[in-house]
């Protein structure tokens, strides 16, 4: 036998490559995610326990370990998540070339996200109010970057004299504190407005307005 063929015979094997999760594996953690979403939401992080989650579903504490180690690691994959969703409609400004169409686009995303995941806009909420402790890190990482890239995409159509210039940071911190609201204080809106729950005619008139608001400052 060839140096080279005993080199070869005595070569390991290549290592097969990992399988990918099973289907049913990939639904428990993600009703593991949601209920835990809606349990942090609720309680916040110290409030709500493993205990609580695991048993709101029907399964064992232990059982809930096999799919997330620790409070901790499944409060970062719920906060992962949440900011995937957020971070996701963030690239709608960038994508549009006409600046009301893209802003209304943007607007439109970000209730929908109010609308959809208010516990996760709660659980985001409550992160960040706290100073973020356990999260300022990803959230500088995720966030910041898409925020620049959407302060260009103002300051590009500044250039072709499309819109006026304004302090498009700032804009940016007012569209997601507005759109947001829909989310953490829609039950008091709701309240006012004498109705359970706000309704899909509430968004629909809230994004109509915001949008007319923020054309109307960038008007020249």
């Amino acid at each position: 036998m060839t140096t080279a063929a005993r080199s070869k015979a005595a070569s390991p094997p290549p290592a097969a490559a990992p399988r990918p999760p099973r289907a049913a594996r990939l639904r428990k953690q993600q009703q593991i995610l949601l209920e835990a979403e809606a349990q942090f939401a609720r309680y916040g992080f110290e409030g709500a326990s493993l205990d609580g989650i695991a048993a709101a579903l029907g399964i064992s504490r232990q059982n809930m370990l096999y799919y997330f180690a620790s409070k901790e690691e499944l409060y970062d994959a719920v906060l992962d998540n949440v900011l995937a969703a957020w971070v996701e409609g963030m690239d709608t400004m960038a994508r549009g070339k006409d600046p009301e169409a893209a802003i209304s686009a943007y607007v439109a995303a970000k209730l929908r996200f109010s609308q959809e995941r208010p516990s996760g806009s709660a659980v985001f909420t409550r992160e960040v109010m706290a100073g973020a402790p356990r999260y300022a890190d990803k959230l500088a990482q995720q966030v910041l970057p898409h925020l620049r890239t959407d302060v260009k995409t103002f300051e590009k159509w500044a250039r072709k004299g499309l819109i006026a210039r304004v302090d498009f940071t700032h804009l940016m911190f007012v569209i997601w504190s507005v759109t947001q609201a829909y989310a953490d204080l829609a039950p008091q809106f709701a309240l006012l407005l004498g109705k359970p729950q706000l309704e899909d005619r509430d968004f629909a008139a809230a994004h109509a307005l915001i949008t007319r608001l923020v054309v109307s400052s960038l008007r020249k």
